[in-house]
């Protein structure tokens, strides 16, 4: 049996429907950010500030293996103290203790800062490992600011440290 021109136009039209309904409810993922920004700013006394500004989208599904017992959610009071210490044990700045200053929630944005002392030295050495037991392709990136000059490094999940170098 062959359609009608007619059948064939409604046919066309459910078929783009349904795929315009499956593009409109593909799952939030899709809006995820998949990358950090840490700030470190090394100051001419050796005082050292880190700023980590994250997307709450990116770390609530992260709090389901790193918090398996609290609720999944920043508002939990367990799971936002197991992300700090995650965040603590996953980001290092060598020959800098780091410890918590400030965290900020607001909307969608997670914003911690940590605080430490360190020697200031000509080579800067930092690692960031954040997120890969959820997102394998997350990006981190991190800017050392040290005298006057900022150095950019761009760290994957397993990525080991990485030196930045200030000069002499």
């Amino acid at each position: 049996m062959r359609r009608g021109a007619a059948g064939e136009m409604r046919s066309r039209t459910s078929g783009l429907m349904a795929l315009l309904a499956l593009v409109l409810a593909a799952p939030a993922g899709a809006h995820r950010g998949a990358a950090s920004l840490s700030v470190v700013a090394i100051d001419d006394k050796g005082g050292v500030t880190v700023t980590h500004r994250f997307t709450a989208h990116d770390v609530e599904p992260v709090l389901v293996k790193i918090a398996p017992d609290a609720q999944p959610s920043l508002d939990d009071r367990a799971a936002l103290e197991l992300f700090t210490a995650y965040v603590g044990r996953r980001f290092m700045v060598q020959g800098a203790t780091l410890t918590l200053k400030s965290r900020v929630l607001a909307g969608d944005d997670v914003t911690m800062v940590f605080t430490g002392r360190m020697t200031r030295k000509p080579v800067v050495t930092v690692r960031a490992n954040f997120f890969g037991e959820t997102y394998p392709g997350y990006s981190a990136q991190v800017n050392v600011r040290q005298g006057g000059v900022t150095r950019s490094v761009w760290f994957k999940p397993g990525d080991g440290p990485q030196a930045l170098e200030f000069g002499r």
